[in-house]
């Protein structure tokens, strides 16, 4: 329902700050959310069968061959951001750490596709299919990127654990 009527230069110019002042906003919102909240098992973080791990995203849009091209968040929020880009340790700690901030990666980019709607408040109602499309097109790779990498990083890290089992229990059977 539009309730505000500019001209179009002013309006083009609203749709860009506010795309912006939205984005900002969800991202610090989703960074200031506690951790427990982003549960692998929760409804929209597991893989679904349908993803074969992650790889449909490499199998229908290649996303080897442009995911590094992404921007990463993680660095727009110094104190609270967690670079996603490279996995620089393999501790079990910072590879937990790197699925929960994939989910919260992930629940950014959904929140702010469905904020599309907010146009409609300056926008003709035709024009909110352009605003949609631009929120897909801007947030689907990203969330592409998170589901192709989260079950990538979550064999990696039972591969440590499974490790770190081992270990524990041939210390243990030597020192017996």
């Amino acid at each position: 329902m539009r309730v505000l009527f500019l001209p179009t230069g002013w309006t083009l110019i609203l749709c860009f700050v506010v795309w912006v002042a939205i984005n900002l906003t969800v991202s610090f919102i989703c960074v200031s959310l506690p951790d427990e909240w982003m549960d692998l098992n929760s409804f929209l973080f597991p893989t679904r069968k349908f993803e074969k791990d992650g790889q449909i995203y490499q199998d229908i849009f290649r996303i080897r061959h442009w995911k590094h091209l992404l921007p990463d968040g993680g660095s727009l929020w110094k104190k609270k951001g967690y670079k996603k880009k490279h996995l620089k340790n393999y501790s079990e700690e910072n590879l937990i750490r790197f699925l929960v901030e994939s989910c919260r990666g992930e629940l950014t980019h959904w929140l702010a596709i469905f904020s599309f709607w907010v146009f409609g408040f300056f926008l003709p109602l035709n024009s909110l299919w352009f605003m949609l499309l631009y929120a897909l097109v801007a947030n689907l790779p990203c969330i592409f990127a998170q589901r192709y990498n989260r079950p990538r990083v979550q064999k990696l890290l039972r591969k440590v654990q499974d490790a770190q089992v081992k270990n524990a229990t041939v210390h243990k059977e030597s020192v017996i």
